[in-house]
């Protein structure tokens, strides 16, 4: 029996593919507990569409990421931080700090896709890692300035 898999299942395949199983299995294991759902005619013609979709969806993202490396790349960002004098900073610049002065330039990247190599806890300039998704990054220069 052909049956479309609605979650993971180790040994079997991943979600969303066409498989064939005996029909026991697939009738008293897989069906039952919404493993799996029969593949008939509508069910093909659904996933298909689902895919459509999804892959047209992932292409809009991946147009969104490149845009936004480029933008990003002719970007200096400016993080004004509290110093004690000499060049130090009270504490370190963070990718949280980051994020919000990218807001306020209009992109919205949350803190956990910003790397940081090296603690930032002197002014100066420095460059960031963004992850932007689909294995595409940018580098950000900051500069770093006291208040």
């Amino acid at each position: 029996m052909k049956v479309i898999l609605l979650q993971d299942v180790k040994g079997k395949g991943k979600k969303g593919q066409l498989i064939e199983v005996s029909d026991g299995y697939a009738r008293n294991y897989m069906l039952p507990r919404k493993i799996a759902q029969e593949a008939t005619a509508d069910n093909i013609n659904t996933m298909r569409m689902n895919d459509k979709a999804l892959l047209e969806r992932q292409t809009k993202e991946r147009e969104a990421a490149i845009a936004l490396r480029d933008r990003m790349k002719d970007m200096t960002l400016t993080v004004l931080c509290k110093g004690g004098g000499a060049g130090r900073l009270f504490g370190s610049v963070t990718s949280q700090e980051i994020s919000d002065a990218l807001k306020k330039e209009g992109i919205d990247l949350d803190r956990r896709k910003i790397v940081i190599d090296e603690t930032i806890k002197t002014v100066g300039q420095y460059t960031v890692k963004c992850k932007l998704g689909y294995e595409i990054t940018a580098n950000l220069r900051i500069d770093v300035k006291e208040k």
